[in-house]
Formats: structure tokens, C-alpha cells, sequence
């Protein structure tokens, strides 16, 4: 079976995860806008990364442009964020207001922290991220700005067994 990992991300966490899983799986990882059809239309299956930017998926618009090409694989989806894990109901929505149905009934996904570096932020993001912890606070929600690095490779073994399991399962059939 045929892999390729499409992802875009803003700030490294996203391109950290999609690395890893392409050194695991031996399969390549394109940012999105770099693949060719040729190669979405060859992989048996795609996995999908995306970073969250005030809770729009950074791969939205590459997922619509793409939809009826991935209608027809079997697709794997992982979502990097601050968004602790454990908020699945708050994560579930950002998948529900950013990918088309067709799309979300053939994913399998996963939900992983990320990592803040403030001083890296742009000028914009810094003051999007500081009004925007302003706010949460005032509906008793938390955002931090410390830094914090929660990019593990370890995050990945659900996703690696998950895609073993399907070639395994294929190769077999």
C-alpha cells in the first residue's frame, strides 16, 4: 500500500509530526500545495496534519480543493493545537466546522498537543493570543502564554499502529 503525508502548519509542530511519521512509515511528506495529483492519485491512503489557527484548520481550503480525490482513499487526520487532548468536545468542533462530511466519515483522527514559543510569534499572533487569553479568562476558560513544548514522537504510536494495522490488513486480503 501506497502512503503520502499532505500537512501545513505555522509554526514547526505540525512539520515536527509529519517528519517523524514520514522516517517511520517510509512514505513522503509534502507540504500541501507541493504534492502533484499524480502523487495524491497513487497513495492507497493520505494522512492529513494541520495546525489549528484561531479554529480554522490551516489545510481547510486544500482539504475542499482536493475533496473528491480523497473521497476515495482512506484517509488518517491529525490536528496539532494548544487545545489540551482531553477537550475532545472542543477539538470534535473544530473538525465538524472545518471538513466537508464526505471527508470526516473517512478519517480516522487524531489530536495532538502542540508548543508555544511567544517570542516567536509574529506581532499580530502575539496580540491575537494575548486578547484572546484576556477573553477566555473572562469566561473562566484558560489560554497560557508560557512556553510549552508537548511535541513527542511517542504521540504519534496510535496513528503508526493504526496505518500498520491497514497495510497489514491489505497485504493479507
Amino acid at each position: 500500500m501506497k502512503g503520502i503525508i499532505i500537512f501545513k502548519g505555522k509554526y514547526g509542530a505540525t512539520h515536527q509530526y509529519a517528519s517523524w511519521l514520514s522516517a517511520i512509515l517510509n512514505i513522503k511528506a509534502l507540504v500541501a500545495g507541493t504534492e502533484t495529483t499524480e502523487q495524491l492519485k497513487e497513495a492507497d491512503y493520505v494522512i492529513l496534519g494541520t495546525s489549528i489557527y484561531i479554529g480554522k484548520l490551516q489545510l481547510k481550503n486544500w482539504i475542499e480543493k482536493h475533496q473528491l480525490l480523497l473521497q476515495k482513499k482512506k484517509l488518517y487526520l491529525f490536528l496539532v493545537c494548544g487545545t489540551p487532548v482531553d477537550e475532545t468536545e472542543k477539538l470534535q468542533g473544530y473538525i465538524t466546522a472545518n471538513v466537508p462530511a464526505e471527508i470526516r466519515i473517512r478519517c480516522d483522527c487524531y489530536f495532538y498537543p502542540g508548543k508555544l514559543e511567544f517570542k516567536k510569534l509574529s506581532f499580530i499572533d502575539k496580540l491575537l493570543l494575548t486578547i484572546g487569553a484576556k477573553l477566555a479568562r473572562s469566561r473562566g476558560e484558560e489560554i497560557h502564554l508560557e512556553d510549552y513544548n508537548h511535541v513527542k514522537r511517542e504521540n504519534l504510536d496510535a496513528l503508526v499502529n493504526a496505518v500498520n494495522i491497514q497495510i497489514k490488513t491489505a497485504v493479507a486480503s
